[in-house]
């Protein structure tokens, strides 16, 4: 067992975050074999994917601070063993039942991981460095979701057992980091000495407009996940033409890519711009993968991924920082928590109903219509940001006139 050093706690707790995006999006490689292979429908695709949100909400809201009674490194050990047995269901499944219930553990495992590792960073990182742990944790998120389209992708393509050795790999990866994880410190400076209890998720009475916009601003970076993740494949190969699963991850990958160099410009951003941004980009994804299928073009269905991306970083940035910057300080964790829940639920509750119009109507009529009702969501999205954040500036210059008054 290793004993690990403040440095090797810091990039396995990174290794944590890494894991729980790989295993977000592990099957997204995988789906399309499930169709054809297993004669499944898209709704059914669609509701194997939700069930990862559907069991993260409840674990969010229960075990949101679980991670300060207990320890970072025991809710890491456990969140990775929920994501293990989640994973090895995939590699046995036989049917859809076994796939259901193994994205159910993949959400229990994330939701307790996902948080402490993140957490972990910021403790192990140097001093006066809590910045930097942020900024590569979010491009080690991104990293994860890379690893699940390109490594999917090729042992898809390449690899015997195209619908097991995919999860066997990462498996095997999750087996190792525990390992490591089991090397931590147990306990760390910052973590309470207060038994747990289930605490509830409060938004205060005077913080509800902020809320109502963070959130919103932080469930259309979900919303445009809920068309990637599970449909990103069946939309490369079915509209876009491409016959090759590798290509397929490549191409997605660049969604990855484009959230970890847009999370990084977005530091520099003023809010009202990255709300901006991520509207405006997010409206323009959703129709740009209308038009991948009408041109059946590769290169606009990369420019699709790659704009989502870009949205996906803006819309999540703006959000969280409406919500950390705007509220009450002893709220802001309950206003965070809250906004991951709305987020996970509008993904939740959007996919499925895409994979229902899809089934029924065709691919092009689901993308369509998503389009069409996620236009009207973003830009409902983006008037609620900018009135809340004019009206907190308002409220700011209301309250300095008076002492500018006594000071001239």
């Amino acid at each position: 067992m290793p004993r690990l050093s403040t440095r090797g706690s810091f990039w396995t707790a990174g290794a944590v975050v890494a894991l729980a995006l790989w295993t977000s999006a592990c099957p997204t490689m995988t789906y399309p074999l499930y169709q054809a292979g297993w004669n499944v429908s898209t709704t059914t695709v669609t509701w194997i994917f939700a069930a990862y949100p559907i069991a993260l909400i409840p674990v969010l809201i229960i075990f949101g601070d679980l991670s300060d009674h207990i320890g970072r490194r025991a809710a890491m050990a456990l969140g990775l063993l929920a994501e293990l047995i989640g994973v090895l269901l995939f590699a046995v499944a036989t049917d859809v039942p076994w796939l259901l219930v193994g994205r159910a553990f993949m959400g229990l495992g994330v939701g307790l991981s996902l948080s402490p590792a993140n957490v972990a960073m910021v403790e192990f990182s140097a001093p006066g460095q809590e910045k930097r742990a942020g900024a590569i944790g979010t491009a080690i998120s991104a990293l994860g979701i890379a690893l699940a389209m390109i490594v999917g992708g090729a042992l898809t393509e390449y690899a015997p057992y195209p619908l097991r050795l995919n999860f066997v790999v990462l498996a095997v990866a999750i087996a190792v980091v525990i390992w490591f994880v089991l090397g931590m410190p147990r306990h760390t400076p910052d973590e309470t000495t207060e038994k747990w209890r289930v605490r509830p998720i409060i938004i205060p009475r005077g913080g509800r407009g902020i809320f109502t916009a963070g959130s919103l601003i932080f469930a259309s970076s979900f919303l445009l996940g809920s068309i990637v993740l599970p449909l990103g494949a069946k939309i490369a190969h079915q509209l876009a033409g491409s016959t090759n699963a590798l290509v397929t991850g490549a191409l997605l990958s660049v969604f990855a890519a484009c959230i970890t160099f847009n999370a990084l410009l977005a530091r520099r951003l003023e809010v009202w711009t990255m709300l901006t941004l991520g509207a405006l980009g997010s409206i323009a994804a959703v129709w740009l993968f209308v038009i991948t299928g009408a041109t059946h073009s590769l290169v606009v269905f990369f420019l699709a991924s790659a704009t989502a991306g870009a949205a996906y970083a803006f819309d999540f940035a703006g959000g969280l920082t409406v919500l950390n910057k705007y509220a009450a300080p002893h709220h802001r964790a309950s206003m965070v928590s809250g906004g991951y829940v709305i987020g996970y639920l509008a993904q939740g509750v959007a996919a499925p109903v895409l994979g229902t119009i899809v089934t029924g109507q065709g691919l092009m009529s689901g993308l369509f219509d998503g389009a069409a009702a996620f236009t009207v969501f973003f830009g409902v999205a983006l008037v609620t940001g900018l009135m809340v954040l004019r009206s907190v500036h308002g409220r700011t210059l209301s309250s300095e006139r008076p002492f500018l008054a006594r000071t001239t």
